[in-house]
């Protein structure tokens, strides 16, 4: 079910929004609805570790001069070469 919803937004912009959805052939309504969608998508996203993975967030701390990308590199020429 849609609902009206009031919002306010500078003149400015929403000029310039009602001629990118004019140009994209999209209501400036639908922009705004799927740009909401996928703000909240983001957020569950985060929360959806299960409890084992979150556990084990942040157990491990690497050196400072850590360097993943070398170390990376080496690991993979022992496995390949």
């Amino acid at each position: 079910m849609n609902t009206k919803l009031t919002l306010t937004i500078e003149q400015e912009i929403i000029e310039k929004a009602k001629a990118y959805a004019k140009d994209k052939n999209r209501s400036l309504s639908d922009i705004i609805e799927n740009y909401l969608k996928t703000l909240i998508k983001k957020d569950t996203n985060k929360k959806e570790l299960s409890p084992i993975v979150d556990s084990l967030k942040g157990a491990f701390k690497a050196p400072k001069n850590f360097d993943y990308k070398k170390e990376l590199a080496k690991r993979r020429e022992e496995k390949y070469l």
